[in-house]
């Protein structure tokens, strides 16, 4: 090859434009609504999330929820929920990929690799357009928002229009109560700067060990696909067209194997278990005054989860669904427990630095963390 020519392009793990391509094609279309009425739900959502900063200041107690300006808000539709979170994917596995590219070049001109990447990139696709009916709002602080400061807040108007009908709530109080679980995520980026570069290191490490294994991964998202497959056969009473692995060896974070990559899962359960558990726990602080119906809300949301159909409930098993809302559980919990034990202003010291930031088995026994800490206890 000539100086002056430009190199071939390396072939993708991912290939990302057919997975953002295939996540919109499949995403279901949400609930019907004329054009007016879509103006007026997506203006009242961004009027309540606005207003709901103010709330997470006052329960949180944190003071980078104090007129908080740093994201971008968007409401979505739910291709444009899986388009983002495609790219978020990218914007998270890219630096590993190059890391790859300069260490291990040969694994990257693999001819099958290309047509693999493709494949993962169709299944990633399927796997989001699954995830883009079910995700009510999200906040990505991994893609940077269009004034560069903060991320992105993204509330799915389709989603949540479609649940406040299922359970029949009052619409705006049901935005509010949404809405204050997503700007507690982006408060709590706020409150802890250092947040975000140290995830982004952490899955940057277990990406890079994924590259390892890089022949592989279209194999293994490949088995997480035909088993969903076969979970739908089974749904209808039908016989699966394909074998199905032991359900316990199907989930898409069984691509992580070794003992490294399990130790980085591992933090990283428990800082989004973290995470979750404290969003949790400020909706839990939200009374009548803020939200008038939230008690209604709340029994009706609770009780929505055991209703799911088998074929969901298959689904959310093989994508490993239900496990992360355990995690999430065990992480309000963690939160519940300190919180009565050192007041809310204790709990906060674990947004100082990344030394405080539980490990998993603390998330089980918070008091092991209380005494880490130093913290001192009520009573």
């Amino acid at each position: 090859m000539s100086r002056n020519e430009p190199a071939a392009p390396r072939p993708q793990l991912v290939n990302w434009d057919v997975a953002a391509s295939t996540a919109a094609s499949l995403t279901p279309a949400g609930p019907t609504m004329a054009p007016a009425d879509i103006a007026r739900a997506v203006q009242n959502m961004r009027e309540l999330a606005d207003a709901s900063v103010g709330h997470v200041h006052a329960i949180s107690r944190l003071d980078a929820a104090r007129d908080l300006r740093d994201s971008e808000l968007l409401v979505v539709d739910r291709a444009t929920w899986s388009r983002a979170n495609s790219q978020s994917f990218r914007t998270l596995m890219e630096p590993a990929l190059d890391q790859l590219a300069a260490s291990r070049p040969e694994v990257l001109r693999s001819a099958s690799l290309a047509l693999g990447g493709t494949v993962t990139g169709a299944q990633l696709g399927a796997i989001l357009a699954f995830l883009s009916s079910k995700v009510l709002g999200q906040y990505d602080p991994f893609v940077p928002s269009r004034n560069g400061q903060g991320g992105r807040l993204m509330l799915v108007a389709p989603n949540i229009i479609s649940v406040e009908r299922e359970l029949n709530v009052d619409p705006s109080d049901f935005r509010l109560w949404v809405c204050l679980h997503e700007q507690t995520h982006r408060v709590q980026f706020a409150a802890a700067p250092w947040l975000k570069d140290h995830m982004t290191s952490h899955i940057g490490q277990l990406t890079s060990g994924l590259m390892d294994k890089a022949d592989t991964v279209s194999e293994r998202l490949g088995a997480a696909v035909r088993n969903i497959a076969a979970g739908r056969a089974r749904a209808r009473g039908e016989r699966p067209a394909v074998d199905a692995l032991p359900s316990q060896e199907v989930g898409v974070l069984s691509i992580l194997q070794d003992p490294d990559d399990k130790a980085r899962l591992s933090h990283l359960t428990a800082v989004m278990s973290l995470l979750e558990g404290h969003a949790n726990v400020v909706m839990d602080g939200v009374d009548g005054s803020i939200v008038p119906s939230v008690k209604t809300i709340r029994r009706r949301f609770n009780a929505r989860g055991k209703s799911r159909g088998p074929l969901e409930k298959v689904i959310r098993q093989l994508l490993g669904l239900d496990a992360k809302m355990r995690q999430y559980s065990d992480g309000s919990r963690f939160v519940r427990r300190v919180v009565s034990q050192t007041g809310m202003e204790g709990f906060n010291a674990v947004w100082e630095s990344a030394s405080h930031l539980p490990t998993e088995r603390e998330i089980h026994a918070a008091d092991e963390w209380i005494d880490r800490m130093s913290l001192r206890r009520h009573g």
